[in-house]
């Protein structure tokens, strides 16, 4: 299978073509970005093409995109790549609009394409092996959520809201309401959350509490933020814990690793075991592709979980209670 990466302006993207490389009949074919020093770097760290004319890099003969640009340009991306009958995988949040992204998921199907979103963290080991329980019974019906999404300020084109679509609460509320989407397979009604900048001197939102409420009635707190410094150990967190009516479990999606205490150098480091979140979405992807199949994580996974972000801010801006609209 050959695949195309347009645009590294997300991190992830070096994360994914790392992944692409490892795995057998599998080939990267070049990369589109609008930043020619940015392009011309990694055609050189990854020994393929740069092409940074966009119509140019879709007319390669190629079976997938991957999109890792500025959450703005997902849309135009998108719809390009359709066109060009291109399966693809887009960062997530999948826009920022409901319209937008709406508009996408037309455009893939009318183009008869595959539209993934890239929320790797389904692809965690204890996450997964959560939903196992969930699905078997072990938990019993499920009362509530309790989560966090917690990481360092990346800075650049993220903190710029025209290019971003908002800050900290859009970047991490999507991943765990997919997983909590993913887990009792209803939908958020309603949305109260308080956002701001509470850890950085930044024109954006760094941080939220946002409390949910889904259409069964389960409830559900999350914490996002950019609040980890870079002295902090890890990246920072991902966790959810899920309370039932027979048991309550907690899990941390990032916390597969040893606690290295040592008199030399550095005293705490981790040392991680885990298995890739990241290679498992690529190799689902791919799976996808050759299959033919319903993606994993679908363009309308990926409006859900945004449309509830953006109702975070609106509930915030309003300091009421926002309702869900329902997107069929």
């Amino acid at each position: 299978m050959k695949i195309g990466i347009m645009s590294f302006a997300h991190m992830h993207a070096y994360s994914y073509s790392d992944c692409i490389m490892k795995l057998p009949n599998v080939e990267l074919i070049g990369v589109f970005d609008d930043d020619q020093k940015r392009g011309n770097e990694v055609a050189e760290q990854y020994h393929i093409p740069f092409y940074p004319d966009q119509a140019a890099f879709l007319s390669e003969e190629m079976d997938a995109v991957i999109i890792c640009s500025e959450n703005i340009h997902h849309k135009e991306m998108v719809i390009n790549a359709a066109k060009a009958k291109k399966h693809i995988l887009c960062e997530k949040p999948i826009a920022t609009s409901v319209e937008d992204a709406q508009e996408m998921i037309d455009i893939c199907k009318e183009n008869d394409v595959i539209l993934q979103i890239a929320f790797p963290v389904r692809f965690s080991s204890p996450i997964r092996k959560l939903k196992e329980l969930i699905d078997n019974g072990e938990l019993g019906e499920i009362v509530a959520f309790r989560t966090t999404n917690r990481g360092q300020n990346p800075g650049g084109w993220f903190i710029d809201e025209k290019l971003s679509g908002g800050g900290a609460v859009l970047d991490h509320t999507v991943h765990m309401v997919d997983i909590m989407r993913w887990y009792v397979g209803k939908e958020v009604t309603e949305v109260y959350a308080i956002v701001d900048s509470f850890f950085h001197d930044i024109p954006i939102d760094d941080a939220g509490l946002v409390t949910l409420e889904f259409e069964n009635g389960v409830i559900a707190s999350h914490d996002a933020s950019w609040s980890r410094f870079s002295e902090y150990p890890t990246w920072g967190d991902v966790t959810i814990e899920v309370v039932g009516t027979k048991q309550t479990i907690k899990v941390d999606a990032l916390k597969e690793h040893v606690r290295l205490f040592s008199s030399e150098g550095k005293t705490l480091s981790h040392e991680f075991f885990g298995n890739d979140m990241d290679l498992g979405l690529i190799q689902d992807f791919i799976a996808c592709v050759e299959q033919g199949r319903e993606p994993s994580i679908t363009g309308f996974d990926g409006l859900k979980a945004m449309q509830v972000a953006l109702a975070a801010y609106k509930s915030s801006r309003l300091n009421e209670k926002v309702m869900i609209e329902r997107v069929e």
